[in-house]
């Protein structure tokens, strides 16, 4: 097993993405990057932590590899929007990967030089270290699977998942 942690705007659209792919385990909300020990999400929401909402994804590389995740990360969100993802704003949102190893660091820089011939504005995803990962209260877990008429899991993270799926039908379980 392997770890993949990424912020790539609301927790609730990132976990709702990764946990469908094929040799993904299990994916957790939660936050990472700030300054103070075990945040709360209202805390977070302040903007004065440090924290970035992010997944942590445990994933099996002999069935998926780290590169293809990188993949189906930057072509499921926005990363030229600087700590922000459509009306969500503030530094909690912002566009990160947190590397586990070298390997990793590299491959994300690698993904960025790639991706960005697909976007007009320049990708300013965050590459940092690995750093503690704090996982989110339990309502946040599955949330859009178990809350699918919520209006926000309705109007954005139905869509998001929709054509996520359309996309990589051949990597879904």
């Amino acid at each position: 097993m392997a770890v993949a942690v990424f912020g790539g705007g609301c927790f609730w659209c990132t976990e709702a993405v990764f946990k469908r792919l094929r040799g993904v385990n299990q994916v957790l909300p939660g936050y990472c990057g700030g300054h103070i020990e075990n945040p709360s999400y209202t805390q977070v929401k302040e903007k004065t932590t440090g924290h970035i909402e992010v997944i942590k994804i445990d994933f099996n590389p002999e069935e998926i590899s780290y590169a293809t995740l990188l993949e189906v990360f930057f072509n499921t969100h926005d990363p030229t929007t600087l700590d922000r993802q459509g009306y969500d704003e503030g530094p909690q949102y912002a566009s990160a990967i947190f590397y586990q190893n070298q390997e990793q660091a590299q491959l994300a820089h690698q993904a960025i030089a790639e991706q960005q011939e697909n976007f007009t504005a320049p990708i300013v995803t965050k590459i940092l270290p690995a750093a503690t990962f704090w996982t989110a209260e339990e309502y946040h877990h599955d949330f859009f699977d178990r809350n699918p008429e919520q209006g926000y899991c309705s109007l954005v993270i139905s869509q998001k998942v929709a054509k996520f799926m359309q996309k990589y039908a051949d990597k879904l379980k």
